[in-house]
């Protein structure tokens, strides 16, 4: 069983993608938007093949952490419009149906951004240039966030009059103060490296792209030296806390300690620091 989904994972891992390039190596899996001509706009093949990346990452026990990057000027100038626009002109005769259909579209459009955001492992996004709209929805469903100097984010829905809804809204009032939120919700405004660092955004800034990249790899590579399954437990305890009370979320982390702490991997991280060592963990299960 484990050869095979291993198997599954290294197929996801080893095709071609025409949105990104995707690869694994030392328990770390990088998946870098690979469009830069067209400012790594996300066109119809992305939508479909992000859920896919994902699902060979969760088939792979041997991936610890997930580094996101880009290519060219920016990470990610969002939406293809030209893409979007195509599927306004595909509308059912009747009213009802047609928005019903939109609803169910924009629901499917969601699914990508979710993907990530339940990931088991965490997910490290490097971000240079800008990054715009989608961009955005992507990043906030990362667990940490790292950017160049020059990077800036841009809720860009507004401005071409749609509320955004796949995400930005619903995960960036758990990132920043609601004041900053509403304020670059409603007008659209360049968020800045500089700006987003100060208020939490942002975990490190960097002087560029490379060093952003170097600096997402430190950061999962000191993730993947912890016990995998210590990291899967925190990121559930904390993705479910968004959704319940403190009292929920004590009741939820003593349940999941209650049954995740039966085998060895606290012995061997406290053996580790009682001798000044390195532990080494097994990976989960497939």
């Amino acid at each position: 069983m484990a050869g095979a989904a291993e198997a599954a994972a290294g197929a996801g891992a080893g095709r071609a993608y025409d949105s990104f390039t995707f690869e694994v190596a030392d328990g770390i899996a990088h998946i870098q938007l690979s469009r830069p001509e067209a400012l790594n706009t996300m066109h119809e093949p992305f939508w479909r093949e992000l859920p896919e990346a994902f699902a060979a990452i969760e088939a792979d026990p041997r991936v610890r952490a997930v580094v996101i990057s880009s290519t060219g000027r920016h990470f990610t100038a969002g939406l293809d419009l030209n893409w979007a626009g195509s599927m306004f002109g595909q509308r059912h005769p009747d009213a009802g149906r047609a928005r019903e259909q939109f609803r169910r579209h924009v629901i499917a459009m969601q699914e990508p951004f979710n993907a990530v955001d339940r990931c088991r492992v965490p997910v490290i996004a490097a971000i240079h240039g800008g990054c715009i709209g989608g961009g955005v929805d992507f990043v906030t469903a990362c667990d940490l966030r790292v950017g160049s100097a020059d990077c800036f984010f841009t809720i860009q829905e507004v401005n071409i009059a749609i509320v955004a809804d796949v995400g930005t809204l619903q995960r960036i009032p758990y990132l920043l103060p609601q004041g900053l939120v509403r304020e670059l919700a409603y007008t659209g405004r360049r968020f800045a490296a500089e700006e987003a660092a100060r208020h939490g955004f942002l975990n490190r800034v960097l002087p560029d792209r490379e060093a952003a990249i170097a600096a997402a790899f430190d950061l999962a590579r000191e993730i993947s030296a912890k016990s995998p399954l210590a990291i899967a437990g925190i990121k559930q305890v904390l993705n479910a806390g968004r959704d319940l009370s403190i009292a929920q979320g004590l009741e939820y982390v003593a349940t999941w300690n209650a049954a995740m702490l039966q085998g060895d991997d606290m012995a061997r991280a406290v053996m580790a620091q009682m001798h000044k060592a390195r532990a080494e963990f097994d990976d989960l299960a497939s």
